[in-house]
Formats: C-alpha cells, structure tokens, sequence
C-alpha cells in the first residue's frame, strides 16, 4: 500500500509509562474514522515523565510504523499527550471594558490575556488556557459572549502549567522521530474528550484516568474544566507491589495483575490459587489466589483515597451529579469499579472511547482513552473555525513556544 499524506489526517501520541500508542484518525465530514493503531511497550519513562531520550525515541518509533502500516498514511505531525506530578492547574479571572458596546473577538482575547496575567515560575510553562465562563456586567454562565451587548466583560479560565523541561523532552523525542508536535496537550483533558458525554460535564463529573505511572484527574462542572490534578501513583506501583509481595519478576508480575488481579480480595473464591515464577532458577509455586487480593487491595484503596481527597480538596462533591468516570488501562482490574465507589462515596462508570467511527470496535477499551481523545481535541481545533479564532493567540504562542524550545536545544 503506498503512503500518502492527507491534510484531513490527525495522529495522537499517547507517551505513556508503561506503553506508548499511536492513534490514526480521518476526518471526514465532521466524524472521524479511526483508520491505523500502533502501540509498542513503553522503555524510558517514570512517572509520566521521559528520563530517558534514546529508549522513549526508539519505543515512540516503533509505535509510529506500527500505526503507518494499518492506516497505510505517513505520519509527519502529532498532538501528543503529557503527564507527571510536575503539571499543576489553577483558576484565575479577568475584567476588561467592553470596547465599543458589543463584544468581539479582540475583547475575548484581551479578557483572557488579562486572566493569564499571573506570576508563574520561570521554569514552568503554560500549557492550556482553558475558559470556563464569561460573564457580562454580572450576568454569568456565558459560553459565546460575541455579539452581545455590555459595559463590562469578566472571565474564568483554567489554567495548566507544567515543567519546560518536561515539554522539551517530549518535543525532543518527537523531533528525533522526523515528527513535528502540533500541540501538547494534558492527557486527561485528551482523555476527557474521548470517555465524556455532554450531559456528564454539564451535571458535573470526576475523570479519573489511572495510567501506568500517574493518576490524572479532571473534575468537569457546567460544560467546563474546574480543577485537574497528578497523583504519581498508578498500575506501574501495584505491578511493582505483586513482583515484590509474591517474590517474582517484573514482567511475570505484570502477567498476574493482567490475568488474576482483583482489587478486592472479597471477590475471590476461597479455593482459587495461581502458579507464580520464581525468582532466578527456583521452582515455580503455587499460591491462594485470595493473597493476590490481599496484595493488590490496599494500593487501590491508597489511589481512590487520594482521589478523594482531592474531589474535597476542590470543594466539588456537592457538584458531581454523575459521579466518576474510571479510565486508563488499570481500570480494567476486576472490582475497581466497587472498590472505588466504596472509597469515594459516588456513583462510579468505566469510560471507553465514544463518537468515533472505522476502528471503533478495536479502540473500544480504557487503553486507548487518552489516544483517541488527543485525535478527537486534534479534530475539534481542526475544523471548528469559533474555538480556533477565540484560541489563536493562545496556539499561536504554542508554536512560538514549539520554536523557542528547539532553539534552546540546539
């Protein structure tokens, strides 16, 4: 099949700790297809963030030819995802007067800029501007304030910062894959646009993605983006506890949680056991299966713990009338459904990717959540002319930044 390069093709980037994922997506009259999947085992990552360059270049390689031979496209530009205990997000507001009594684009512009005008570090870098509400001379819950009359224009915004040197990385590692980075973007807002319905964000919603080395949080309230948090702990930590709780390798101890873990050991039978490998040249043995549980059991109750506290931390509970969305590939462990809804007190679903066509079936798992979310934001800042007009200092600085930051490599 011979390559080609379509204008209409969008790739998401999933850099994850444990695996990294390519996902290929057409758009094509509003939908989008996904067409190629490529995937390959994560080497150089830790805790989301990259710590070695030649291992992630050589995994994200992998991925990336896996991902051009099913879509039969060559892929020359990603909107890749990023994550790790570095990213922060806060609110901010701004106040501008209207310019000539009805609100255009240059006074949503100026508005955000005044809400962006914060001190922030100079070794972090803003990632998203993310507007919640505008509010005209005191009339608030304004999604599309131009054309409208007033005196007076206010903004909320969310927004992100993360490491530059974090960023960098991940731009770097693209830049040696002959790919260029359209945008990065944080994974569970990537996320959120793939498991998320309307309805879940307007009532109000808690997306949790557990990844293989972090816990993303993004807490949705009225059609926007409230509060998002990082806890470092994910799946890599409860791999990490079977290998050393049941004495044996990595990789067999990832083999267990895929296949025997459960995060709740009331929901093992008493006579179930398991054959676990050994460590060097000794005998396998075989072990109750309840012991796993046992294992596997407090580490959760660890993550939805923290989780709620963060829920707390943001005074939403009162405002998440649908509950928590589970993601991420550790959310497919037997119990962690009842295990969180026990811990966090709120109603609890599985978010796998929706609003999709082609592949939907195969990207049909928590897995895949993050890379067709980063397809489907690439998608909506593709072809929605108000978001990309209303955003286009802010990618414009994006780009800027792109460029800054390989001139500062060189």
């Amino acid at each position: 099949m011979s390559k080609s390069k379509k204008d209409n093709i969008i790739v998401g980037l999933d850099i994850g700790t444990t695996k990294i994922c390519a996902v290929v997506g057409e758009v094509k009259n509003g939908d989008v297809d996904i067409i190629g999947i490529g995937t390959s085992t994560s080497k150089g990552l830790r805790k989301g963030v990259v710590v070695n360059i030649e291992a992630t270049v050589n995994s994200i390689k992998r991925a990336i030819e896996e991902a051009e031979l099913m879509s039969g496209c060559a892929i020359h530009s990603v909107y890749a995802g990023i994550a790790g205990s570095h990213i922060q997000g806060f609110n901010s507001h701004g106040i501008v007067a209207v310019k000539n009594g009805e609100v255009s684009e240059a006074d949503i512009e100026r508005v955000i800029d005044a809400a962006k005008a914060v001190a922030i570090p100079s070794d972090r870098e803003v990632i998203h501007v993310l507007p919640q509400e505008f509010i005209i001379d005191d009339q608030d819950g304004i999604r599309e304030p131009i054309g409208m009359s007033g005196v007076r224009l206010e903004t909320k915004i969310h927004i992100v910062t993360g490491a530059i040197t974090s960023a960098q990385n991940i731009v770097k590692c693209a830049q040696r894959c002959s790919l260029s980075v359209n945008d990065i973007v944080l994974e569970q807002l990537a996320s959120a646009f793939a498991v998320l319905s309307e309805d879940e964000r307007e009532l109000g919603v808690a997306l949790v993605d557990i990844g293989g080395g972090t816990t993303d949080i993004a807490i949705f309230c009225n059609g926007s983006i409230q509060y998002t948090s990082v806890i470092a702990i994910g799946g890599q930590h409860l791999t990490n506890d079977i290998a050393v709780g049941l004495r044996t390798p990595q990789e067999n101890a990832e083999e267990i949680k895929k296949h025997f873990g459960c995060a709740s050991s009331k929901m093992i039978g008493k006579d179930e056991v398991i054959e676990v490998p050994s460590i060097g040249d000794r005998p396998q043995r075989i072990l109750r299966r309840q012991i796993l549980g046992d294992i596997l059991e407090p580490r959760v109750e660890e993550i939805f713990e923290l989780v709620a506290q963060e829920i707390d931390r943001a005074h939403l509970r009162e405002l998440l009338a649908s509950g928590v969305v589970l993601t991420g590939g550790s959310s497919l462990l037997p119990g962690m459904i009842e295990m969180a809804e026990h811990v966090i007190g709120l109603p609890v679903r599985r978010g796998v990717p929706q609003g999709i066509k082609g592949m939907a079936d195969i990207v049909n798992s928590p897995i895949y959540a993050t890379g067709v979310g980063l397809v489907l934001y690439g998608a909506q800042n593709y072809d929605q002319k108000y978001f990309r007009s209303k955003e286009e200092n802010i990618y414009t600085k994006v780009r800027k930044r792109m460029g800054s930051w390989l001139s500062d490599m060189i």
